[in-house]
């Protein structure tokens, strides 16, 4: 039997973290050689691109929900309407079907000309094998812990960050189970997010580390063990 599979963009649900919601298109599809998503706006002058470069940093200047290298080169691809992007300040007009690739230093951002405009964005960094961290998943639950209601999200994003086994989501699991008082808990997914990624495994200790999030069980053994 044939393992393809195929879904119409407006198959995907979108998600949304309280900015421009987007549509997982990565994970989706379960694909973990590179990172695909799509992001429409719903009206002119709305950004759909968030303002960022894609450069790597040390472990110590990281937070919670940037564990990836972010040295990615972008391609991104204006699948309907119009956009307007800004790279390093200079503006690009792209109406459909237009290609655009920018490397990891150039700061980029783009907005909708159009209402419905959607860009498709696929990443990954040279040289390097792709290993997804699960940002997808945690976004969503992350304007909670941005507002200090930490206990909420372990209980909404419990059972789906253990199925996903994504060492970001873990992780940031293991922080707001720290901050909530629940230190086995938080132990043991910091455990999980550790041992469950090569590329990112001293980061992740690096990181643990310096968290503040975890002061709350610095001094247990089990968090001691794990960052070394």
């Amino acid at each position: 039997m044939s393992g393809y599979a195929v879904a119409h963009l407006d198959d995907i649900d979108e998600v949304s973290d309280g900015r421009c919601p987007w549509r997982p298109v990565r994970h989706r599809f379960g694909i973990t050689s590179f990172g695909v998503n799509a992001w429409t706006a719903r009206d002119v002058g709305d950004r759909i691109i968030n303002e960022h470069v894609e450069v790597e940093r040390e472990p110590g200047h990281l937070r919670a929900d940037e564990l990836e290298d972010d040295s990615n080169e972008e391609l991104y691809l204006v699948h309907r309407g119009r956009a307007r992007f800004e790279l390093d300040g200079e503006r690009v007009d792209a109406p459909a079907g237009t290609f655009v690739f920018v490397p990891p230093d150039v700061k980029r951002t783009a907005f909708a000309e159009e209402p419905g405009t959607t860009i498709v964005a696929l990443g990954g960094i040279p040289g390097k094998a792709y290993e997804p961290v699960g940002w997808e998943i945690w976004r969503p639950l992350h304007h909670l812990y941005e507002s200090g209601e930490y206990a909420e999200v372990a209980d909404r994003g419990r059972e789906l960050i253990e199925a996903s086994q994504y060492a970001e989501p873990l992780y940031n699991l293991a922080c707001c189970e720290s901050l909530a008082g629940r230190t086995s808990d938080a132990i043991e997914h910091l455990r999980l997010a550790i041992d469950g990624t090569d590329r990112y495994r001293e980061r992740l200790r690096a990181l643990a580390a310096g968290d503040s999030d975890f002061d709350p069980i610095r001094e247990e053994p089990g968090f001691k063990d794990l960052v070394g």
